[in-house]
């Protein structure tokens, strides 16, 4: 494949020249690291194989896109082509630009030491080893194979990391960094984040089921503080095992049939995570809801929202409507809940979630402030 001129427009998309990511990404072959992946279909998602036709391998490889190459345990370099494979993404190669986002924020300074976390498919490792040098880069990752692999192809590609294999969530991460630049969210920063950065040193993170990135550097006392940058991005929760907890599809027959409290909302029907300032409020307020969203058979629009607790609310808009139905049950009242976050974005103009100030003490506690608002996860 003549990848070069692909991967220089592919630079200039998600940099520019002269900056100091356009380079890494011009000389980065990224169909070497997603030569298979999965797209997304009615009944699943289904394998396919970059080989099998260069055109399609390259303008997917060097498109600003997300390639998702794993679902549940799955791997697409372990599936026939073709074949659908059910559940949930546990890995991908993620756009380009949000890649290189999360590096600028970073700011990988020559000389600094780099914990990339969460390898999967080795192409933010290998955009850094091209901006430090690879004796600065260490990239770490839970699940075996995606080390194994990313470790392969980056020495195909000449670049020649530490890759690590290891749980960033509960283990003492390898060493002592100057930079930890995360590509999996967290519920909050886990202790051992903060004792493997050197003092002076920064992080960079998103938290769990929201649109936040977190940048903090390191005080003398071992604490952090940084803010809420004003870019949003969203990644996969980290995981301490080959798949995510199973969804709450018994919960979601419950809330699909039963009647539950029953009020109307004068707020019509909305996709929350589609709304990144409200889904990133919710998931600070009450975190773990799961959200689904769907539209009958009549055009009418839908929701459900779903707590491993027992909490559930569903919500109807009817076509030409703008207002819902809305029934709950379980211990808490989750609509009520969306409901207050919405009306404070109606009454402000906005939410305090994006430009908050972040501090976080040596143990992980996470705290956010802005505007007399505070929460702390």
């Amino acid at each position: 494949m003549h990848w070069e001129p692909r991967a220089a427009a592919l630079a200039a998309e998600v940099a520019h020249p002269g900056s100091d990511w356009w380079l890494p990404v011009a000389s980065t072959p990224r169909h070497q690291f997603v030569e298979r992946w999965f797209t997304a279909g009615p009944d699943g998602w289904t394998a396919v194989d970059g080989s099998d036709h260069d055109e399609t391998w390259a303008a997917a490889a060097y498109s600003d896109t997300t390639l998702v190459t794993q679902i549940g345990p799955v791997h697409a370099d372990h599936t026939r082509t073709g074949l659908t494979v059910t559940g949930h993404p546990t890995s991908s190669s993620t756009h380009p630009s949000l890649v290189v986002t999360m590096l600028r924020h970073g700011r990988l300074t020559p000389g600094v030491r780099l914990l990339d976390l969460a390898t999967g498919s080795g192409y933010s490792a290998a955009l850094a080893c091209h901006r430090l040098g690879d004796q600065l880069v260490t990239t770490l990752d839970v699940d075996p194979y995606l080390t194994l692999a990313a470790g392969d192809r980056l020495h195909r590609a000449g670049l020649h990391p530490q890759v690590v294999r290891a749980d960033a969530t509960t283990a003492a991460l390898p060493g002592e960094f100057d930079r930890i630049v995360s590509m999996v969210s967290v519920p909050r920063v886990p202790a051992q984040w903060l004792t493997a950065l050197a003092p002076g040193g920064r992080l960079v993170t998103t938290i769990a089921g929201t649109g936040l990135i977190v940048t903090a550097d390191k005080n003398r006392d071992g604490s952090a503080s940084g803010r809420v940058e004003w870019d949003r991005a969203a990644f996969m929760k980290a995981r301490s095992s080959t798949d995510y907890p199973p969804a709450l599809d018994d919960l979601f027959i419950t809330a699909s049939r039963e009647h539950g409290d029953v009020a109307v909302s004068p707020l019509p029907v909305l996709d929350v995570m589609q709304a990144w300032e409200v889904w990133s409020m919710l998931t600070l307020t009450a975190p773990g809801i799961e959200h689904r969203t769907g539209t009958a058979d009549d055009g009418s629009r839908m929701t459900w929202m779903l707590h491993p607790d027992g909490s559930w609310a569903r919500a109807r808009t009817e076509k030409g409507e703008r207002t819902a139905t809305v029934h709950q049950g379980g211990p808490r009242r989750l609509y009520d809940l969306l409901e207050c976050v919405r009306w404070r974005w109606i009454e402000h103009g906005e939410l305090p979630v994006y430009g908050a100030k972040v501090t976080i003490s040596p143990d992980g506690e996470t705290t956010f402030t802005r505007g007399g608002w505070d929460i702390t996860l």
